[in-house]
């Protein structure tokens, strides 16, 4: 081997390896990214499953949720390992134990499910996941819940029966109807 193209040779390697690092890098980036995510919607998904056994525990079992939201809790705790002050967006609900902090710190923010259904309210035809975020978002920028946030609550109004979900193909819209639509929806069960 010449000293010509081992210098070729070794000056390949490096522009291979300067690649794969650039590329392990951004990988390495998408991945942080993709894992704050998954910890947002656990946080979600956790909290969902708090207020439905305080839910489920309350002698008042018997109201609807949103009569219910209405009241501050007197059992409300901060999850294991995360403090009241790291408020994120969730499905409508505030951070158990948000109310407590919210009565000193001044008036509660509204909730998100109560935003995406004045929204909802304000068109006529249906709207993608999508759209409402962005319209959220352009209406309110202190408020920046995650796509995933955003469906995860839209899924639960229509859950509670207060929206309309319009699959087409692969497309999911959704819609505020009249409130006779949306009780005959709740009970048949769709």
């Amino acid at each position: 081997m010449t000293s010509q193209s081992a210098a070729a040779l070794r000056s390949r390697y490096l522009e291979l390896t300067e690649l794969g690092l650039e590329e392990n890098r951004r990988r390495q980036q998408e991945l942080s990214e993709e894992i704050l995510l998954l910890k947002q919607e656990e946080a979600l998904l956790m909290d969902i499953l708090a207020l439905a056994e305080r839910f489920d525990a309350s002698p008042d079992a018997a109201r609807m949720p949103e009569q219910a939201q209405n009241r501050p809790s007197r059992a409300a705790k901060p999850a294991a390992g995360r403090g009241v002050s790291g408020h994120t967006e969730r499905a409508g609900v505030d951070e158990p134990g948000a109310s407590a902090l919210a009565a000193k710190d001044g008036p509660r923010r509204p909730l998100l499910g109560d935003m995406l259904m004045s929204l909802l309210e304000e068109h006529s035809g249906p709207l993608p996941a999508k759209e409402v975020r962005d319209e959220l978002l352009a209406r309110h920028p202190e408020r920046n819940p995650t796509p995933q946030v955003v469906r995860n609550t839209l899924e639960s109004l229509v859950a509670k029966g207060r929206i309309q979900r319009h699959k087409h193909e692969r497309s999911v819209t959704y819609t505020v109807g009249t409130r006779g639509q949306n009780h005959a929806a709740v009970a048949d069960g769709s």
